[in-house]
């Protein structure tokens, strides 16, 4: 893996870079703010749609397939020419170019780009940097976050990874102070915690688990996201209920209709 100079990476610059970032992934009440849209890529309208609801957080998966950074969620879907480059990172240039360093018209709006790395994490994940070297306004805007999720290095590798990378933490995992400090996000499968997936209210055998996972993780500044939650209006409101940060859906525009309408 590439060495990167040690001197960009002080405890005290990474601290405060990604505790800005945490401190702002939790707005409240619940908004557009609070969506995480899922397998983005799958979308008619890839990153646009998301984008055009004003999410707070875009996820794709990617491959490196013959040194090219491809999104897709397995090998079946990936395809020739859908470049990651060419789906997210250009026309996410693009907005911050139109919006004077900032993803969205309303400059009080962050954007988080959620990478889910799908093999070979060392090595995507060092191909995903030089690509967006070449884009080093999308590295030095404070109003993105880069986190990466899936499959990650060993969490005693993160301190030494260029300082607009962060990382998804598994929830229910224990990480030292230094590896803290570059996790922007706590992330967790539901079913660990339970198997509920219907339209009822969160079994009361799981709710005080659930509710204990938040908590330890908001005491640590920092927002939480499951997946694999049921992803309908009354499982919505139900993350909403033990205060879960990011909602996370494949029905882009149905949750921000219902979040709109909701009261706050």
């Amino acid at each position: 893996m590439k060495k990167w100079p040690l001197f960009l990476f002080t405890a005290a610059t990474l601290s405060l870079t990604v505790r800005s970032i945490q401190a702002a992934a939790q707005p409240n009440p619940y908004t557009v703010a609070n969506t995480h849209s899922h397998n983005d890529y799958e979308q008619p309208t890839p990153f646009w749609m998301a984008w055009q609801e004003r999410f707070g957080s875009i996820e794709a998966d990617i491959w490196l397939v013959n040194g090219v950074v491809i999104v897709g969620h397995d090998r079946q879907e990936i395809k020739a020419g859908r470049k990651l480059e060419d789906y997210y990172i250009k026309p996410l240039l693009a907005c911050v170019e139109k919006n004077n360093g900032h993803p969205y018209a309303d400059t009080a709006r962050k954007l988080q780009i959620l990478i889910d790395v799908k093999e070979d994490s060392v090595n995507t994940l060092a191909a995903l940097i030089t690509l967006l070297h070449r884009y080093p306004l999308l590295e030095h805007t404070p109003a993105i976050t880069w986190v990466i999720s899936g499959n990650r290095p060993d969490p005693s590798l993160y301190p030494g990874y260029p300082p607009f990378i962060a990382f998804d933490g598994i929830l229910h995992d224990h990480y030292a102070p230094e590896v803290l400090a570059r996790i922007a996000m706590m992330s967790d499968d539901l079913h660990y915690y339970t198997r509920w997936d219907s339209r009822t209210g969160i079994p009361d055998t799981a709710i005080k688990s659930l509710q204990a996972a938040v908590k330890a993780s908001h005491d640590l500044h920092l927002p939480v996201r499951f997946w694999d939650a049921p992803d309908f209006p009354a499982a919505w409101r139900q993350l909403q209920a033990i205060r879960v940060d990011y909602i996370n859906t494949d029905h882009i525009r149905e949750l921000a209709d219902w979040l709109a309408a909701r009261p706050q």
